[in-house]
């Protein structure tokens, strides 16, 4: 089989509307470009499509070469339904022409176009333009703070969460908007190619990652990655590629061509934590993936993750959560 039977493409499918806000294009469009940098197994195959082939974007840039909305999208295929706003910067003289005929398109094409095996990803008040074309109806989702209201009004059967990054309901995902959109992609991205590549897109926009839309805080993947220390970075990558791997201080020193203590300094300097607890919670967040996304035994789960044992896994487990790992996945409980 060649290296190009091998690649997997996703193709793309970027919406963009009348008054297209640049920052819900080119953030999540930013990470795909980083994804397709970072590793040669997975491309992200960008086409930018529309009802008319130039737009005045948000910022008063005009976007022009906008292809036509295809007529059939193929199997696998991401559609990334962008947000506009209402008052874009005015560079030259206003355009007083209506856009409601351009987003009607859009609604149609929508409601023609998105079937089962196709992934429906809105960024801010693009999922307004989803919910009118009802293919929201029965799903969790959101949308900037603002539009909540009139989300819930044009889905009347939605569950809207409020107070969310952004939502994944199979395969409608929908984001709060501007730099939560970033969030989401970052997720597809660790989702369809791997942790250890959003982890390196996202460190490279100096980011943060996000472990989901429901969580504020920093996911595991990318706790204590704020720095700029490359030595660091190095031992922090080796862990996220294979978390169970029997990492050892001198191991990770080698990785990071440096010494086991001055490691041992750095980790505790730098990311506020040993090395031993930062690989524990990078197997601890691997192994709540296997408990929510399969049906593995806890001891299989201990196993895959790294740890020694079950008992292992449950010590380091109740360390840092108040529910035991059983409970995550009979009751489906946060922990």
């Amino acid at each position: 089989m060649s290296e190009q039977e091998r690649l997997q493409t996703i193709p793309v499918f970027v919406v963009v509307p009348p008054r297209a806000l640049m920052l819900d294009i080119a953030g999540p469009i930013e990470v795909l470009r980083r994804a397709n940098l970072e590793q040669s197994a997975v491309r992200f195959d960008i086409a930018y499509v529309g009802p008319t082939p130039d737009v005045r974007s948000s910022v008063g840039l005009r976007l022009s070469g906008i292809d036509p909305l295809p007529t059939s999208l193929p199997e696998g295929a991401l559609v990334l339904v962008c947000g506009a706003v209402d008052e874009p910067l005015e560079i030259e003289a206003p355009n007083r022409l209506d856009d409601a005929p351009s987003e009607d398109t859009i609604v149609r094409w929508l409601r023609g176009s998105i079937r089962p095996g196709i992934g429906l990803v809105t960024i801010c008040s693009g999922a307004l333009l989803a919910a009118r074309a009802g293919l929201l109806e029965g799903y969790e989702c959101t949308t900037h703070h603002s539009m909540l209201p009139d989300l819930s009004r044009l889905a009347p059967t939605a569950r809207v969460r409020d107070n969310r990054l952004f939502v994944e309901d199979g395969e409608r995902m929908t984001s709060a908007g501007v730099t939560a959109g970033i969030d989401l992609m970052l997720a597809i991205v660790a989702r369809k190619v791997g942790h250890p590549t959003a982890l390196a897109a996202a460190r490279t926009l100096v980011i943060y990652l996000r472990r989901a839309g429901a969580d504020p805080q920093l996911s595991p993947w990318l706790q204590g990655r704020s720095h700029m220390h490359q030595a660091i970075h190095k031992a922090q990558d080796a862990i996220g590629a294979d978390p169970a791997h029997a990492w050892s201080v001198e191991l990770l020193a080698d990785v990071a061509a440096t010494s086991p203590r001055h490691l041992s300094r750095l980790f505790n300097e730098h990311v506020g934590m040993s090395v031993t607890d930062y690989v524990n919670r990078i197997r601890l967040a691997l192994a709540k993936e296997l408990l929510e996304g399969s049906r593995l035994s806890i001891d299989a789960v201990a196993d895959r993750a790294g740890f020694s044992s079950a008992r292992q896994f449950r010590r380091a487990w109740n360390r840092l959560h108040h529910l035991p790992p059983s409970l995550l996945r009979s009751e489906g409980v946060k922990p």
